[in-house]
């Protein structure tokens, strides 16, 4: 049974920093794609931050230069390093494991998994 559980989120004042994790539990054998999406009150859920196998990433425009993505593979564990915060960053993240291959008990398998979500909340 695959897990994605996350941790790190809380509340903290605007300019302050937060670190999250997400460790993918299982049989696991590859991940193509972590990330992170996040997910405001009234707002749809939207792409943070994403990086692949080989440590290619991505951001989203607003959080260039503010955010920091990172993976340990080994560890099939996905961290966001996020500086500068600001009001607007407000939400609860979500992880994300694209293309995530397991074994389910009788062979490997490869879906797309989330994790519960973990609150951020940035203070004025």
């Amino acid at each position: 049974q695959v897990q994605l559980v996350e941790s790190g989120g809380g509340l903290v004042q605007a300019g302050g920093s937060l670190r999250l994790s997400c460790a993918a539990s299982g049989i696991i054998s590859g991940i193509n794609v972590m990330g992170w999406y996040r997910q405001a009150p009234g707002k749809q859920r939207e792409l943070v931050a994403g990086i692949t196998s080989r440590g290619m990433t991505n951001y989203a425009d607003s959080v260039k230069g503010r955010f920091s993505i990172s993976r340990d593979n080994a560890k099939n564990t996905v961290y966001l390093q996020m500086n500068s915060l600001k009001p607007e960053d407000t939400a609860v993240y979500y992880c994300n494991a694209e293309g995530l291959t397991a074994y389910t008990g009788s062979s490997y398998s490869s879906r797309d998994y989330w994790g519960q979500g973990t609150q951020v909340t940035v203070s004025s």
